[in-house]
């Protein structure tokens, strides 16, 4: 079968977890690998020392010609990379989460990858989880009956973890489409941050099958003490007419279903998730059918409810989908969300939530 060769661009943390599982599957080569930070790309040389390395992507993607154009950069650079992405020939882009920073360059995005008819894959590779399967498998099996209601917590901030849970209560729901959107927001301290965010936000999602989705992300979110580390501290769920099933990221799975309580193990493991994470994006390459369970339309509709819900706090309303470009949602949520603090819902919240504390 065909080897498909891999550029990485950015090779911190989440680089290194890409590079790794595409430079353990035999169906990848990492070609070519990139940082604009010389001591980081010479760690990554030592790893990889059959790529080809430099600090500009554009430069090594003219000379390796890959078939994956992989980058794992801050989100402030997307659609400069993308652009990219297009201009080395790749057959597919592969990225890191959020997808944009705005609806107006999502929209940009989506339709240069459409016009140049590349794939894309975003990386909400949680999904691939024991407990995240688990969950999905019940819900699909009827054990819970009709689902009524999902749900998506975490104590970490919105443009990290936000597109997380909406990816994987969106699949909940059999990738019903969301109809409108209410939300508010509290708290400027996560506005500097290079993933920026207000300090907590919760909100409202009305999908088109009749189903209603709750979300919350930030300081002010539900505590989940059976989790260790606040990073991990993140519950996503279904209610249906016959009981109720969840994932917890650090913390295994638990349902009570028309056949009584389950329960089972797993946890947020990049080495686990990555590696069908990146073999299906071979599948994909080989067979345009086996579409990509985080392909970048996916994405899209995350990215879409995640920036209409910022939208309904500076427009005080309910939202409704789809959404057009418009003024930088972060920019306006920045001006519209009073600064005061963000009352923590639990006092282990205090302790976890870097930063948080000391607002509070």
């Amino acid at each position: 079968m065909k080897t498909y060769k891999v550029l990485i661009a950015g090779m911190g943390k989440r680089g290194q977890h890409h590079a790794a599982a595409f430079g353990k599957n035999p169906r990848f080569e990492v070609a070519a690998i990139s940082d604009p930070v010389p001591a980081q790309l010479d760690k990554a040389k030592v790893l990889y020392p059959g790529a080809r390395a430099g600090a500009d992507p554009a430069a090594l993607a003219r000379e390796v010609k890959p078939d994956i154009f992989c980058f794992c950069t801050p989100p402030h650079i997307r659609l400069p990379l993308i652009r990219t992405g297009i201009a080395s020939g790749a057959g597919l882009i592969a990225y890191e989460k959020p997808m944009a920073m705005s609806m107006t360059e999502a929209i940009d995005i989506r339709k240069a990858v459409q016009a140049a008819g590349i794939k894309t894959v975003v990386a909400h590779q949680h999904r691939y989880g024991p407990h995240y399967r688990a969950v999905y498998d019940l819900i699909r099996s009827g054990a819970i009956g009709r689902v009524h209601t999902v749900y998506g917590t975490a104590v970490g901030w919105l443009m990290h973890l936000m597109t997380h849970l909406i990816d994987y209560m969106r699949s909940y729901t059999g990738n019903s489409e969301v109809e409108w959107v209410m939300a508010q927001a509290a708290g400027r301290g996560k506005f500097a941050d290079n993933h920026p965010s207000p300090d907590y936000i919760a909100g409202v999602l009305h999908f088109a099958n009749g189903v209603r989705g709750y979300v919350e992300c930030g300081a002010g979110a539900p505590d989940v003490p059976e989790v260790d580390y606040w990073w991990r501290k993140n519950r996503v769920g279904a209610q249906g007419t016959e009981g109720f099933a969840e994932a917890l990221t650090g913390g295994g799975w638990r349902a009570v279903t028309k056949d009584g309580p389950r329960s089972g193990g797993g946890a947020m493991d990049y080495e686990q998730d990555m590696a069908p994470y990146v073999a299906d994006m071979a599948a994909w390459l080989d067979d345009d059918r086996k579409v990509h369970p985080c392909d970048g339309e996916q994405a899209y509709k995350g990215i879409e409810i995640t920036m209409a819900l910022m939208r309904s706090v500076v427009e005080r309303g309910q939202v409704r989908l789809p959404l057009g470009p418009g003024e930088p949602e972060l920019e306006a949520l920045k001006k519209a969300v009073p600064d005061r603090p963000v009352l923590l819902s639990l006092e282990s919240s205090r302790k976890e939530y870097p930063g948080a504390a000391d607002r509070a």
